[in-house]
């Protein structure tokens, strides 16, 4: 099976694009467990919460896989941890950065941050979106994993998203 993540800068469109994308392959999608575990976390998240939804990021993903035909997609993955950590921290735990290169898919769609922002209050970099797009890309360009960058307003993306993962499913 093969696994597709969307990623890049917050508010860039990928949870509606790993949505749209699910629905029109007809299989499993793989929804972030972090906004899961920050909306209900009853304090400000620290360092020791990125370890915890980065397990259990993973336990969600093994359990949508079950679900999954052909193709699976995943609206995060441990890159995004790791930038995170790396932002909000300075540094990043062992484990996720393990993870990060024994778990690479087979195709990173990289999202630019080219759609309007909008609110959200687990969102917290309105103002820097490109800078972390551009570390997105060169994160992903030192994996060395396959990449896509969608752009573009509306159904463009979708349609982009769509061509790569076909030609991707054809091979």
């Amino acid at each position: 099976m093969l696994r597709i993540v969307l990623t890049g800068a917050e508010s860039s469109g990928k949870t509606t694009l790993t949505a749209q994308l699910a629905a029109h392959f007809k299989t499993a999608w793989t929804p972030e467990f972090s906004r899961l575990y920050l909306e209900n976390l009853q304090r400000p998240y620290v360092q020791a919460d990125l370890l915890k939804i980065a397990e259990e990021q993973l336990a969600l993903e093994e359990k949508m896989a079950a679900q999954a035909h052909r193709v699976m997609f995943l609206d995060t993955s441990f890159e995004v941890l790791k930038i995170w950590s790396e932002v909000r921290y300075g540094e990043c735990h062992p484990w996720i950065l393990e993870q990060l290169r024994l778990r690479l898919p087979d195709l990173y769609l990289l999202c630019q941050p080219d759609l309007p922002w909008e609110f959200d209050p687990l969102r917290e970099n309105p103002l820097d979106r490109e800078a972390l797009y551009l570390r997105y890309r060169q994160e992903l360009a030192t994996l060395g994993a396959p990449v896509f960058e969608v752009k573009g307003i509306g159904n463009e993306r979708f349609e982009q998203a769509v061509q790569v993962v076909e030609l991707l499913l054809k091979n």
